[in-house]
């Protein structure tokens, strides 16, 4: 499988750009860009927290190319993150100063050793046993989309995007489509877009094999609220 490209990866991580829909169901399949695009975007959440530091004078110039020339192994070589903050003649941000020169260095080293990491520290691949594509329901605007992989270890990657706002929580549901009373909720999806859930010791797969994510209140009851998001079917 072809991975995205690092600088690519950079400008996600930053919040500069939005995932395209190519992008969006790669990031779903792929580990390997996944586990990447996630630490980048740890390094940049480390910067913008950061901010009340106060305005502090920016770098000196020889700290970019010593950054540059260290990560990159050339002087010549292109940084995203420098690319990134000159662009349209805008000023740095406030996160990439001298005190926080650590944090710029360190998403710049998570790009420029991808390749190390490609080939050497892969992650291991996940195998998939069962996967579905979650698709809205007609109340539900058409942009709204999601994946679902059941992997061997007992546990289920969804990926989202574009779901309606809500009040409450959105929880994800496993129903026997045969039987729709009968179901059974096996977690909540946080405010990121994807979300690792544990499945019930024992259950059966092949019988609750449609997912179904809904939008419900903070009522204290258990039960699902029959409003539905998102639905698809588990293939094996």
């Amino acid at each position: 499988m072809q991975h995205l490209d690092p600088d690519r990866l950079v400008l996600l991580a930053l919040a500069e750009e939005n995932e395209g829909p190519g992008e969006f169901g790669h990031l779903a399949e792929c580990a390997v860009c996944r586990h990447e695009l996630d630490a980048l975007r740890t390094v940049a959440e480390l910067g913008r927290e950061s901010q009340d530091m106060g305005d502090l004078p920016p770098p000196p110039e020889r700290i970019w190319q010593r950054v540059e020339a260290d990560i990159a192994g050339s002087a010549t070589a292109p940084s995203p993150v420098r690319e990134l903050v000159k662009r349209s003649g805008r000023a740095r941000p406030r996160w990439l100063t001298p005190v926080l020169a650590a944090a710029a260095a360190a998403v710049l080293a998570v790009a420029g050793t991808v390749a190390v990491d490609r080939f050497v520290l892969r992650a291991p691949a996940e195998r998939v046993t069962a996967r579905a594509t979650l698709s809205p329901l007609p109340t539900v605007p058409g942009s709204a989309a999601g994946t679902v992989r059941v992997l061997s270890d007992g546990e289920m990657r969804i990926d989202v995007r574009n779901l309606p706002l809500t009040t409450g929580f959105h929880e994800v549901w496993l129903i026997d489509p045969d039987d729709p009373t009968r179901m059974t909720a096996i977690g909540n999806l946080s405010d990121k877009s994807s979300a690792l859930l544990t499945l019930p010791p024992g259950i059966d797969m092949n019988r609750y094999r449609l997912v179904d994510i809904s939008d419900e209140p903070h009522d204290g009851d258990a039960g699902h609220s029959g409003h539905s998001l998102l639905r698809g079917t588990l293939t094996y």
